[in-house]
């Protein structure tokens, strides 16, 4: 029994494989050893992933479209199942834990199937709709939010772990909340991991607006989509604003923590990190979010006193320049608020998750 995997599924998106990573460093850290079960979109990722093997299994998403579409996907769902009957019969892992998205759905509901003990982990504040097809046939799920909204019927299957963050979100936790003392003000603008058109149709032409005594002091740090580079780049050089400027950050966790202030979405992961490092942030949610998963994950820290949320459609220059302003202006309440998201940060939600799996899949034994 030792021996015996456990089985993390996720779907192949970076929301679904940071959780599903940080459990899997968890675990490793215990002798506990790991197999991933993914999409195709996570094979370039995979490479990299803490698990001893992976495999893919096929899927579809049943949402949209025509209703030949539909009907194709829930055949290749019905295939995926089979498949990982066939997988979970092989590799008779000690439980299997689903990190959310279809991907999840076939081996989940082979897992139920074959009696294997079961967990799902919901990183959003309110469940997405792989993850509640799913949650009556599963032992256990795992709240990422405290706020997490589930029927009545489910709350006795929820104990609350927080969402895992990755090693490096642990370690830029460590760093303190970034001094004032050389006048500089350290912005970070990010969009998710594809990054947001809204953040370079706005951000710059707020920043842009700002008087000159203030522009010279921003030290800027956006994440732009790649078509839009070129247009960004022009309005901060003719504004004269200290910027870096790049599609994607691979030290992410690291620029949070060297910032004082932090416009972003609100996906889950981004929320617990930001927690996590204790930085104060304004969010726009995606307004299109499959689940309007995104402004309940804001509600998270906007509650704890450490953030402010914006729908779309009113985050506009008009409305970001004077509240920039305000805050270079005078920025010495942001240290408080700063504390005020580390305090609802989950910095051991591994573990807690750990824990809770192999409890899980102990009881079954027993």
């Amino acid at each position: 029994m030792s021996d015996a995997p456990i089985l993390l599924a996720a779907g192949g998106t970076g929301g679904h494989l940071f959780p599903a990573e940080a459990l899997a460093h968890a675990l490793n850290a215990r002798g506990v050893p790991v197999e991933l079960v993914t999409d195709e979109r996570a094979r370039a990722y995979g490479g990299s992933f803490p698990a001893r093997s992976m495999h893919c299994i096929a899927s579809a998403t049943p949402r949209g479209g025509s209703l030949l579409a539909k009907a194709q996907a829930v055949a290749q769902l019905a295939y995926g199942t089979a498949q990982s009957a066939g997988m979970l019969r092989k590799i008779a892992p000690r439980a299997i834990i689903g990190f959310g998205g279809y991907p999840t759905v076939p081996p989940l509901l082979a897992a139920a199937f074959l009696k294997i003990p079961t967990v799902l982990h919901e990183s959003n504040a309110i469940m997405g709709k792989a993850n509640s097809f799913l949650s009556g046939h599963v032992d256990s799920i795992a709240a990422g939010l405290p706020n997490l909204n589930v029927p009545p019927p489910l709350r006795g299957k929820v104990v609350v772990t927080g969402n895992p963050v990755r090693p490096a979100v642990l370690e830029a936790a460590k760093l303190p909340y970034p001094s004032f003392d050389d006048g500089a003000f350290r912005l970070l603008v990010t969009g998710g991991s594809q990054g947001a058109r809204v953040m370079a149709d706005i951000v710059p032409e707020a920043i842009a607006a700002l008087p000159a005594h203030l522009r010279s002091r921003l030290r800027l740090v956006q994440q732009t989509r790649a078509e839009d580079i070129p247009r960004v780049e022009a309005i901060y050089k003719s504004a004269g604003v200290n910027v870096e400027i790049a599609p994607f950050f691979k030290d992410l966790p690291l620029r949070i923590a060297q910032a004082h202030f932090v416009i972003s979405r609100s996906g889950a992961s981004t929320v617990s990190e930001l927690a996590v490092i204790g930085r104060p942030a304004l969010f726009v949610p995606l307004p299109h979010s499959l689940d309007g998963d995104q402004a309940a994950n804001a509600a998270f820290i906007e509650d704890a006193g450490a953030a402010e949320t914006v729908r779309q459609s009113n985050f506009t220059p008009a409305f970001l320049t004077p509240r920039l302003a305000a805050l270079i202006e005078a920025p010495q309440g942001l240290a408080a608020l700063a504390e005020a998201a580390k305090r609802v940060g989950v910095a051991d939600a591994a573990d807690r998750l750990a824990d809770l799996l192999l409890d899980v899949a102990q009881r079954r034994v027993s």
